[in-house]
């Protein structure tokens, strides 16, 4: 996906894989975003979020390129929150040696499932961006990504 002026990379490609290995000491941070899926009368408000969280942690991972790896997004059916098997993903992530572990969501449920969590939950609303044109998209992403990178500082200094 390509908007003027922001790129959505998916990172989760072998050079990146690559690099990353190369160079483990200096990446200590997965980002793992979680989207639900639905369908019928609630696949297009889905789809929008995942459109935003796909744009927000894409412009996030640019902004931290070289400390963090952006991991596929973990998808579920909505309702049927799948926290057994996000803790398994939580349990390789850390094996691999990465220090922090983000995940980053729309979906309030997953905020009753937080204390249950090794890595930092970051819940935002999703901002219906489908009538924006591609300049609005990017200041709204951009603004938000702003507020992330002073979480992501404070985490990274608490450990």
């Amino acid at each position: 996906m390509k908007l003027k002026g922001l790129v959505y990379k998916m990172k989760w490609i072998p050079q990146d894989i690559e690099t990353y290995l190369n160079a483990k000491e200096y990446v200590d941070t997965a980002v793992l975003p979680l989207y639900s899926v639905s369908f019928g009368g609630e696949m297009k408000h889905s789809a929008a979020t995942a459109e935003f969280i796909t744009l927000l942690t894409g412009h996030l991972e640019r902004q931290f390129t070289g400390r963090i790896i952006l991991f596929p997004p973990f998808t579920y059916l909505k309702n049927e929150i799948a926290l057994s098997d996000l803790l398994k993903w939580e349990e390789n992530i850390a094996k691999s040696e990465l220090k922090h572990i983000f995940y980053i969501t729309s979906e309030l449920d997953w905020r009753i499932h937080e204390d249950k969590l090794s890595g930092s939950l970051i819940w935002l609303p999703s901002l219906p961006l489908e009538n924006m044109n591609d300049s609005q998209k990017i200041e709204i992403i951009d603004n938000q990504v702003k507020q992330l990178l002073t979480l992501f500082t404070q985490k990274w200094h608490e450990k």
